[in-house]
């Protein structure tokens, strides 16, 4: 097991974040939806923003941290119906 906090591995799990983040799809039914999903999207630009800080600043453990974060939010709204995630299980957890 690989318990090792690399460059590498806080990369990867930028690169599947962003993935996840263009795959996608709202799908919201009203304007309380959408308003919820706006501020769920913010919320995971927000923490790949704070994970690019900490990867900056050399604190690796607060950036993959905050990248997972970021990933858990777009997962969130996938599985609770304001995003669609288009049958991809490698990236999100479906309903």
């Amino acid at each position: 097991m690989d318990d090792t906090i690399t460059t590498e591995r806080i990369e990867r799990y930028f690169s599947l974040t962003a993935e996840a983040r263009a795959k996608a799809t709202p799908a919201t039914r009203n304007p309380e939806d959408e308003i919820r999903l706006r501020i769920m999207v913010g919320m995971c630009d927000d923490y790949v923003a704070d994970a690019r800080h900490f990867m900056d600043a050399g604190d690796f453990v607060s950036a993959f941290g905050a990248i997972n974060y970021a990933h858990a939010w777009l997962d969130a709204a996938v599985r609770i119906g304001l995003m669609d995630g288009h049958g991809d299980d490698r990236l999100f957890t479906l309903p």
